[in-house]
């Protein structure tokens, strides 16, 4: 597919920008809309706080791109003896997004489908890899917490088998 290719490109680009980092691989975590467009255009009060956070909170190591289908993160997914590790900036960010996407739901954002929280990448003989993270209601509530235990859980997942 041409958007695997596409994104393996800037996962390498990525990766060759972070050479200091020898034991991580490049992730994309994407926050994707099941239905419609999650963007500037159609969802102007999430990306009104997005932008706040982001002025507050500065990425390290990390890329925020924009996309129609939704939000997402090129990171690296560092090795650890435990297994895998996202930095606290990534996970408080990822939750930001998530919430300022209810927050802009409720203050007239549209459309309102539900989210899909997604980590891909490429395993070590550069098959594209996928794992669902979490399926997320866009009206109901749902805690930092349980976010950030569903990245954590997933990221070990996809690094099974990298090293």
């Amino acid at each position: 597919m041409l958007w695997e290719n596409q994104l393996q490109s800037k996962l390498d680009q990525f990766k060759l920008s972070n050479q200091n980092t020898t034991d991580a691989i490049p992730i994309s975590i994407k926050i994707r809309v099941t239905g419609g467009c999650f963007h500037r255009k159609h969802s102007p009060n999430a990306y009104t706080i997005i932008d706040e956070y982001l002025l507050k909170n500065p990425l390290d190591n990390a890329i925020f791109e924009e996309h129609e289908t939704g939000p997402e993160l090129l990171v690296l997914l560092a090795f650890l003896a435990a297994g895998a590790e996202l930095t606290a900036g990534v996970i408080n960010f990822v939750s930001e997004i998530i919430k300022a996407r209810k927050i802009g739901i409720k203050r007239g954002d549209t459309p309102k489908e539900h989210i899909e929280l997604i980590i891909r990448g490429f395993d070590v003989s550069g098959k594209f890899k996928e794992e669902l993270v979490l399926k997320i209601d866009s009206e109901n509530p749902i805690s930092a917490e349980l976010i950030k235990s569903a990245l954590k859980k997933s990221a070990k997942l996809f690094l099974k088998d990298q090293k």
